[in-house]
């Protein structure tokens, strides 16, 4: 069994991007769904093309997952960790989202 998924609430990833932290968010949502809106500097890589995009994730950094619910979210999160990386999901998704998107 992999190791439990670390979580993040919208509104503490809005916190951190209110207090000026340099935090990176990548949005594995379609792109349809991205179009509708988006968090201010989140990286767009769609779930089904996180393996071969691998190399555009910093490993020495700490990557907070973002999708319309959290459900999407939590599988990258799952596997990244596997891979290694350094994961959060934002649980409750874009649909708990009340700061600014762009």
């Amino acid at each position: 069994m992999s190791e439990e998924v670390k979580v993040i609430t919208p509104k503490e990833v809005e916190n951190l991007l209110d207090e000026g932290k340099t935090i990176s968010l990548i949005d594995v949502r379609e792109d349809e769904e991205v179009a509708e809106g988006t968090i201010p500097g989140a990286k767009h890589i769609r779930l089904g093309t996180i393996p071969e995009r691998l190399e555009e994730i910093n490993k020495n950094e700490e990557h907070i997952i973002v999708c319309r619910s959290g459900r999407r979210s939590e599988h990258a999160c799952d596997y990244l960790q596997e891979q290694g990386f350094n994961v959060r999901n934002m649980v409750g998704g874009m649909m708990k989202w009340e700061g600014d998107v762009k």
